[in-house]
């Protein structure tokens, strides 16, 4: 990776893996201008994770995910906080559970409810009532 400031080469000073959100944060200094900056690397589904809907592959996609989930949790606060998070639990169980790769659209949906029920009730309710 090249540095922000000056265009060089950087060094990694720290890296760690976080389990929960499935990225890596690494901590950065250019070798040239010595300036320190995080980088987070993550997981593009695009190419790896695919939706079967009526009997159509389509490519999976992260923030279509959670536009849904957030539409369900705009009544909340903190909402588009509460929608990351949410989205990142329901693509952590996904690969969990569909480890080839091809995922059912139904299956999207009744992971979402079980993890937006554990959270809110009511965001569930506004989901299942745009999902069914």
């Amino acid at each position: 990776m090249v540095c922000l400031h000056c265009g060089s080469e950087t060094k990694v000073n720290n890296s760690r893996h976080q389990k929960k959100r499935n990225q890596v944060w690494r901590r950065r200094e250019c070798l040239e201008c010595h300036a320190l900056f995080t980088t987070e690397e993550i997981v593009q589904f695009s190419n790896s994770l695919r939706v079967l809907n009526n009997s159509k592959m389509s490519v999976f996609s992260r923030d279509k995910l959670f536009l849904s989930i957030y539409e369900s949790c705009k009544h909340r606060k903190r909402a588009i906080t509460d929608a990351t998070s949410l989205t990142e639990s329901v693509i952590a169980r996904l690969i969990s559970q569909h480890s080839n790769g091809n995922i059912d659209s139904d299956s999207i949906v009744q992971i979402t409810l079980v993890i937006l029920n554990r959270f809110d009730k009511v965001s569930a309710i506004h989901y299942q009532s745009y999902h069914s």
